[in-house]
């Protein structure tokens, strides 16, 4: 080979990684492989990752918290570069995310696709700052959190009194305590055991967790507003990539990422999420498990009596500069639609 072609083969494969970079993304979460989440969501999502990019983004998944620690730590997991990609509630870690916990106030959100379009356009709006360590993909909701009893049903605010129930962040303490509860905080693996042992009477949760967890198996018992109600309280979610790793990409395959993330991943979550809570409650029900409808009645009585967290948030995060009123209206008028 004359030096003329050696060096241009030299040139081809010197160029040859930058140009065809392959990326594994390591995605961590805190539910089960099984979990809908992951199966019906952020797996799909990594099957178009991989097909735009002609098979040079791949995903490897680490759920149930494998790669260690806590639910709670899972934003600084993402942060520190211990996973690439996280999907985690931003609630879990209190205090740190305040500006969005707007869309978690008492009776806000009614169903997951409206729910989440809101907490997208919310965060766009008001709450980017809190985010700026991450590459946000997805911000979205749960849907609403309904109220899983083991022995006895929950038909209005009475019955709520003395209850010791799992809340999965600070504001759904907050406002099952102004309800007349006991919260107690722990991660979704353990509450189906914590349940079976009496530790807690029940919990509140997203209809999503219910089969993956195994919680219809020891409470019986399920309480939700009638439909286009807004819930007691939501799970604020978030989609979050570590962002060095991020702008390590090459341009080709950042596009990719954000063509599949934003807006129309948030769609896909709150879609999904809505259809399995259909499909949940009609499963739990055909097993012999109540599902109770509260009344327009119980309704106001429980949003009368939760009033009071929705202040005491408006003066805390005005305490911090910041207009709580105007945040915690925006998130009602954005969940309503207005």
């Amino acid at each position: 080979m004359n030096k003329r072609l050696l060096v241009a083969a030299s040139a081809c494969v010197l160029s040859l990684p930058a140009f065809a970079q392959e990326v594994t993304l390591k995605i961590a979460h805190f539910l089960p492989s099984v979990a809908p989440a992951q199966q019906q969501v952020m797996q799909p999502w990594c099957d178009a990752l991989a097909k735009d990019s002609g098979g040079r983004i791949k995903c490897q998944f680490f759920p149930a918290m494998q790669l260690g620690g806590t639910p709670a730590q899972l934003a600084d997991q993402v942060k520190n570069g211990v996973a690439d990609v996280v999907w985690t509630a931003p609630g879990y870690s209190a205090g740190r995310f305040p500006l969005v916990e707007a869309l978690e106030l008492p009776f806000v959100v009614s169903d997951a696709s409206s729910g989440s379009r809101a907490a997208w356009s919310y965060y766009e709006q008001y709450a980017k700052a809190e985010f700026d360590a991450y590459k946000v993909l997805a911000v979205h909701v749960d849907g609403g959190v309904a109220l899983h009893t083991a022995k006895k049903p929950v038909k209005g605010l009475a019955d709520i009194a003395g209850l010791k129930l799992r809340a999965p962040t600070r504001m759904a303490s907050k406002t099952l305590a102004a309800l007349g509860g006991e919260p107690v905080a722990m991660p979704p693996a353990q509450v189906t055991e914590a349940i079976a042992k009496g530790v807690v009477d029940g919990a509140m949760g997203a209809w999503e967790v219910v089969l993956p967890t195994k919680l219809d198996e020891v409470a019986k018992f399920h309480a939700q507003p009638a439909a286009g109600k807004p819930y007691p309280s939501t799970t604020v979610l978030a989609l979050l990539m570590n962002k060095q790793k991020y702008d390590s990409l090459p341009a080709d395959l950042k596009a990719v990422v954000d063509k599949h993330s934003g807006a129309a991943l948030v769609a896909n979550f709150g879609r999904v999420w809505d259809e399995v809570a259909t499909a949940t409650r009609a499963k739990v029900a055909s097993h012999g498990n109540a599902v109770v409808q509260l009344s327009d009645a119980d309704l106001e009585a429980m949003k009368k009596a939760a009033q009071p967290v929705e202040e005491e948030w408006v003066k805390q995060v005005s305490a911090k500069g910041v207009d709580g009123r105007k945040l915690a209206d925006a998130a009602r008028a954005l969940a309503s639609g207005q």
